[in-house]
């Protein structure tokens, strides 16, 4: 019986050790990740910052550019909900958060009487929305971890449409956003109508004439609109990215961990049964040996 209980218990120990090689592999990509995830996000925040500030002189030359980039009715009776997840597991309560938060914005939006259109990035949302019974109209995959500006162009080129033909009134965004390597928070923004940096007011050192505008500024409102939508996906992707590492990493330093304080309960219970099994062979022995020394 003691024999048997070893041979178990070392086949555990055997698959023990194969797991924590895996988590810790997959614990050091993750590691590498993160640096380029945040060296992506640093390199990005001028051009960010940039396209923002001309959208600002731009408005600021325009007072009703600001009305036609900012005008959100009283009430809103189409929203559309892109939720950004990743297209893998085994990282924490990344996934798992952004898809509850999701999901209870487009109950909220649902209770409020505002019929909702829901797009994805990521596998995990996907799927887990479908399996909620909730219509998931388009998904996008493959590129979560890693996105390139030409992932957020495709996703932008199709969240516009259904907003400037007065489909929809508002989209709104549910990502992860990368505060520091302790702290990944997931974020409700909105993404139409344009969310703009607070606007000096006059009087106050601005932006205001410093800049000409060629073509006119509606024209170019126009242009940059759709611009500055992929811009702020893109940095949601990015911060997306460096949060499923950083979570990544997290959760699979504490698997390798719990698989080492595993593997030592199960080796020191084996050793217990080994010891179980040699005294039970010892006292067979003596029994026997004593046996045949009162048979004599």
């Amino acid at each position: 019986m003691a024999g048997g209980q070893e041979r178990i218990l070392r086949r555990r120990i055997r698959s023990v050790k194969s797991t924590r090689k895996i988590t810790k592999a997959m614990e050091l990509i993750a590691a590498a990740q993160i640096p380029r995830s945040l060296a992506r996000i640093s390199a990005n925040r001028p051009y960010r910052a940039g396209l923002q500030r001309v959208l600002v002189e731009a408005a600021l030359n325009d007072p009703s550019g600001v009305a036609k980039l900012l005008a959100l009715p009283e009430h809103v009776e189409g929203a559309l909900v892109l939720v950004i997840t990743g297209d893998r597991g085994l990282s924490g309560a990344y996934n798992s958060s952004a898809l509850r938060a999701g999901e209870r914005l487009v109950a909220r939006l649902e209770g409020e009487g505002t019929r909702v259109r829901l797009y994805c990035v990521g596998k995990k949302a996907a799927a887990y929305y479908r399996f909620r019974g909730l219509s998931v109209e388009a998904s996008f995959v493959g590129f979560a971890d890693r996105p390139a500006f030409a992932d957020a162009q495709l996703v932008a080129s199709a969240l516009a449409p259904p907003f400037l033909t007065g489909e929809v009134d508002q989209i709104l965004l549910v990502s992860t956003r990368y505060l520091s390597a302790g702290s990944q928070v997931v974020d409700v923004g909105q993404l139409l109508p344009l969310s703009m940096p607070e606007l000096p007011v006059e009087g106050e050192q601005g932006l205001r004439g410093y800049t000409e505008f060629e073509p006119e500024i509606g024209k170019l409102l126009d242009r940059l609109g759709p611009r500055l939508l992929e811009s702020e996906i893109f940095s949601a992707l990015l911060e997306a990215a460096a949060s499923f590492h950083t979570s990544q990493q997290r959760a699979m330093a504490a698997a390798t961990e719990n698989a080492d304080e595993l593997g030592q309960t199960l080796t020191r219970v084996m050793n217990r049964a080994r010891q179980d099994s040699i005294t039970t062979e010892i006292m067979e022995i003596v029994g026997g040996a004593e046996a045949l020394r009162l048979g004599k």
